[in-house]
């Protein structure tokens, strides 16, 4: 599948800020970049860096005044959404070494609170079934509701209010699946067939010695994802990070299938 991104974000800065940007869809093996390019007015110099894992890229840049920038990507998916239900849940003590901190609780999924709730929801069955099982009531106890958490909602906090957008459903899944052993971390993402349009936060699970692509929200289909960026939760994945304060101007996300 082949699809085509772009990106377009507006913000006002009354006052001098380092702002760290990742909006650039990350080169892997299953999504390959034909072409992309991202365009920036209203910053210093740029400084690109690597991602977490090396997935993806950040940009430094130092802004004031009206800033924006735009990004452009044609991108070849090779992804085909498999089913994880059989696959075996590998124990901790096999767990290879970069896969273990996404083990551990994080800023917004403390994993730890939720090891008796999951020991007694999700009990037994050492496979995919019990991820997707804890991705079903997610999807069936929350409520998508646009506007209802903010920069500081938890996992914790989404359990309790039971209402979120796409990271605090993400975040939850998350929590669970740590805490019942599994690693897990948080994925920032372009998604065909999002409504609205915007960057989109899903999970990836560890099983049988690979990372596999879970939406607790279900709003898009997996083999239309393009990922962005990869981290422990939200903190490592936001599309920009700013050191000060910014006003939203305006911000537009379309992404389009190309091959139909």
């Amino acid at each position: 599948m082949r699809i085509g991104i772009e990106s377009h974000l507006r913000y006002n800065f009354t006052e001098p800020a380092d702002v760290l940007v990742t909006i650039e869809v990350a080169q892997m093996e299953d999504q390959r970049l034909i072409t992309d390019l991202l365009t920036v007015s209203g910053s210093g110099e740029l400084r690109p860096i690597a991602g977490e894992e090396g997935i993806g890229r950040r940009t430094w840049m130092h802004v004031e005044g009206a800033f924006e920038a735009r990004y452009t990507a044609e991108v070849e998916l090779f992804r085909r959404a498999s089913p994880i239900e059989a696959l075996p849940i590998t124990p901790r003590r096999d767990l290879p070494p970069g896969v273990i901190p996404y083990l551990w609780p994080s800023r917004y999924c403390e994993s730890d609170r939720f090891e008796a709730f999951v020991d007694r929801q999700f009990p037994g069955d050492p496979h995919g079934a019990k991820i997707m099982a804890m991705a079903d009531w997610v999807r069936e106890h929350m409520d998508y509701s646009i506007g209802s958490s903010d920069g500081t909602t938890t996992a914790v906090d989404t359990f309790v209010s039971r209402r979120g957008v796409c990271r605090d459903f993400a975040h939850l899944l998350t929590a669970f699946a740590r805490a019942a052993g599994v690693p897990a971390r948080l994925v920032s993402a372009y998604a065909l067939d999002l409504d609205p349009p915007d960057f989109h936060a899903v999970v990836e699970i560890w099983l049988a010695g690979d990372w596999y692509l879970v939406d607790p929200t279900g709003l898009a289909p997996l083999d239309g994802l393009a990922r962005i960026a990869v981290g422990r939760d939200a903190t490592d994945i936001a599309f920009m990070t700013v050191f000060g304060s910014a006003e939203l101007v305006e911000q537009r996300i379309s992404v389009v299938r190309l091959d139909r």
